[in-house]
């Protein structure tokens, strides 16, 4: 998805050249997010986030996080890979302001005493080799827990969003596309894409799922580690059909639990996308909690344990944003 060269086109470096409206587009974007950046700045230093922060003692958040790479590497859907730099910085702001604790926890806290801290959960969807590398090493420094939501049957490979992806991230008709028409089945999303001539990008191997030797490793390695399930292929499951719907749901649950002794019934929706009829169905193959993408810190009592809230981290947001953010209702 490059840009489209105009017959006027304003020189960039050498031998370079960049049309003069997406020039325009390029430069408004760097001042809109230095004003931001600004203002999250003025925003931390009058100490709104920890007014936001006592407001919130005793309730319970989880964060949904993607991906963690070296700090240098650029590629695949950039909002779901943080860089390890970026990472840690939040990491850092989390335990000087929240207690960190395993998911479980997160879902018993509507039945505990409510303690003198915000108590906050840290997840991870898709299993990406560089979060159950690099983002894990981070963890571990300051021994905390965390959680990685896992589709089996994605293991060792690429997810398509990445392989389309390009610098200015997915197009609204290859998304829709690919959530609607393709039931956000790699493969199908692949092959209509090759028809459609469009670019597939090499990735680094961070940026692809574990393997199973890679996952077996990181549970080995990290105590704190928690696996659950994220379907087994990351289909769309509110365009399946009850069959496909079911398969989805309990192979990975029963794959899990046969390598994985103890793996609890949780579940993040593939694209957080979780109608009436995926969560029912989650809970006849046995789920007892399920988990959005959206969302922010959960009431003391939740309608539906099917349909819990996240808070998602984008890779963008700044150790301000990310200080500000988790204040937010």
């Amino acid at each position: 998805m490059g840009l489209t060269q105009g017959p006027r086109a304003l020189e960039c470096g050498v031998g370079a050249t960049v049309p003069r409206r997406a020039a325009a587009r390029d430069t408004a974007g760097v001042t809109v997010l230095r004003t931001k950046r600004v203002l999250e700045d003025a925003l931390i230093a009058l100490g709104a986030d920890r007014l936001a922060m006592r407001r919130r003692r005793g309730h319970a958040l989880v964060l949904a996080y993607h991906n963690v790479v070296p700090d240098d590497s650029s590629a695949g859907d950039r909002s779901l890979h943080v860089g390890v730099g970026r990472f840690g910085e939040h990491i850092d702001a989390l335990v000087r302001a929240c207690d960190v604790v395993p998911l479980a926890v997160v879902l018993a806290a509507q039945h505990r005493p409510r303690s003198s801290r915000p108590v906050v959960a840290i997840t991870f969807d898709d299993a990406y080799l560089g979060a159950l590398t690099h983002g894990l090493d981070v963890l571990a420094k300051h021994g905390l827990p965390a959680t990685v939501f896992v589709a089996p049957g994605r293991l060792g490979a690429s997810f398509w969003w990445d392989a389309l992806s390009g610098t200015s991230g997915l197009g609204e008709t290859l998304r829709t596309t690919a959530l609607e028409s393709c039931a956000g089945d790699d493969a199908r999303v692949r092959a209509w894409a090759a028809v459609e001539q469009m670019r597939v990008h090499t990735l680094p191997p961070e940026y692809r799922a574990a393997t199973i030797g890679e996952l077996d490793a990181a549970v080995a390695r990290h105590r704190g580690l928690t696996l659950a399930s994220h379907t087994w292929s990351h289909c769309n499951l509110s365009v399946l059909d009850d069959r496909a719907r079911s398969d989805e749901l309990r192979r990975p649950l029963d794959w899990l639990r046969e390598r994985f002794p103890g793996t609890p019934a949780w579940i993040a929706y593939p694209y957080g996308l979780a109608s009436t009829a995926v969560r029912e169905a989650a809970r006849a193959a046995g789920y007892e909690a399920g988990f959005l993408v959206s969302g922010g810190w959960m009431s003391s009592v939740q309608n539906d344990g099917l349909a819990l809230p996240r808070l998602n981290i984008p890779a963008g947001l700044s150790t301000a944003g990310f200080r500000l953010r988790l204040g937010r209702p």
